[in-house]
């Protein structure tokens, strides 16, 4: 190493084939990257490929970039081969081998056409031959593994997720879910629309749908974009529980149906047993407001006709969202009449309530041998005849009610009962009263 050339110290024989060793080896491993870029189906495909957008441009870019990745590895090829050629002279190389094969491999001996910025031709050093051919191909095969990762992945799912679109459209359009006539009709001919427009972009701009991976270097570093077809095949699934829940209405409609016709029918009929009954109370009870009882409404029995006949013509996405309304609303109604029933006869009730306290009053008495008493006898015949009979002043019989218990708590000995005006059955008669 104490001789001296143009480009530094000449090696010496060893370095020289440690040189060559080294480079031998490059050669090899570029060779093998290089078939292998060739015969790589990712390219394969972007070569024959009708490409558009993203895809286009950087696939022009990496064909040239391809191209010049050969031109240089044959330029490196042929100063390899000069080099070896030179070594291999003689067995021991003469001082004069020595600064070839130094300018050779160390010099910038490679001559190559100019690939921009306004230069005719750039010279290059071995080493930095192979350090832009490895950025040459680190850049192409990022361009090769995107496209064919996202050609590998998305295609196919897009396909299984058309066929399990159509298996739905029909399933659809057996229980009237159809386009125009039900939401998940338009939802299925929107899904079907944007799959179709995005397998067609998928196949011609496979690089849209590439995201590259955060600082990654490494080729083909990044995911398929499945943003589109996720947000699809979730609206899929949205539709196939809509179908599904038309599908169940469809086998239990009838029972249904019959289920609704049933609790209206109770409805009306506690209804009717209400109208009945504010007749009785008006008749027997007097100075009582009693609620006025409506007629059962006539909306909820169209509306049970028309479930009826939408079953009948298999409209079953229409009969669904009825019938959940309707058994709600059914519900809702027999709820009404019951409560309008409680209020009307809370009168009789009262009536009731009176009529019993009398009775167990007498009976108590009755026990202790004071049955014959002329007062009790007295007081228990007014409260009776008040109670039984027609209209009934409801506040006055409880009065009577309660002198016939005062005197009959005299004479057992036993502390008085409650006062009149505190909360009896015929104040509680009037809070049962609608708004009270």
């Amino acid at each position: 190493m104490g001789v001296t050339g143009p480009t530094g110290p000449v090696l010496d024989r060893d370095e020289v084939d440690r040189a060559l060793g080294r480079l031998g080896a490059e050669h090899e491993a570029i060779e093998t990257s290089l078939l292998a870029l060739q015969d790589h189906a990712g390219r394969r495909l972007l070569e024959g490929a009708g490409l558009t957008g993203v895809t286009e441009e950087r696939w022009a870019r990496t064909e040239a970039s391809i191209t010049l990745l050969w031109t240089y590895f044959d330029a490196y090829t042929d100063a390899l081969r000069t080099a070896r050629d030179i070594r291999a002279r003689r067995r021991w190389s003469s001082r004069e081998d020595l600064v070839e094969l130094t300018e050779l491999l160390r010099g910038e001996c490679v001559t190559l056409p100019g690939t921009g910025g306004g230069l005719l031709s750039e010279r290059f050093t071995l080493a930095a031959l192979v350090d832009r051919m490895n950025e040459l191909y680190a850049s192409s095969l990022d361009t090769v593994v995107a496209a064919d990762a996202v050609w590998s992945a998305l295609p196919a799912r897009i396909d299984l997720l058309s066929a399990e679109l159509q298996r739905t459209r029909r399933l659809a359009h057996s229980v009237g879910v159809r386009p125009g006539e039900h939401p998940a009709g338009d939802d299925l001919e929107r899904i079907t629309r944007t799959l179709t427009r995005l397998r067609e972009e998928v196949i011609s701009d496979p690089l849209a749908y590439w995201v590259p991976a955060e600082g990654s270097s490494a080729p083909g570093g990044g995911r398929p974009d499945t943003t589109v077809y996720d947000r699809e095949a979730r609206a899929l699934d949205d539709v196939r529980r809509e179908i599904d829940a038309v599908l169940t209405v469809r086998q239990d409609a009838e029972q249904r149906i019959v289920r609704l016709r049933d609790v209206l029918s109770r409805a009306d009929r506690t209804l009717a047993e209400a109208r009945t009954a504010r007749g009785e109370v008006l008749a027997k009870i007097a100075a009582t407001e009693v609620p006025v009882v409506s007629g059962p409404p006539t909306a909820l029995q169209e509306q049970l006709a028309a479930a009826a006949e939408y079953r009948r013509h298999a409209q079953w996405h229409r009969l669904s969202p009825l019938l959940e309304s309707l058994e709600q609303k059914a519900e809702d109604e027999l709820l009404r009449a019951r409560e309008s029933l409680t209020a009307v006869t809370a009168p009789l009730a009262v009536r009731a309530e009176l009529r019993g306290r009398l009775d167990a009053y007498k009976a108590k008495v009755a026990r202790h041998g004071l049955a014959e008493d002329p007062e009790l006898v007295e007081k228990y015949e007014r409260a009776r005849r008040m109670l039984w009979s027609a209209p009934c002043d409801l506040r006055v019989a409880e009065q009577a009610v309660l002198r016939f218990q005062h005197a009959a708590a005299e004479l057992l000995g036993s502390a008085p009962p409650r006062v009149p005006g505190q909360g009896g059955p015929a104040d509680r008669a009037r809070g049962a009263e609608p708004g009270r």
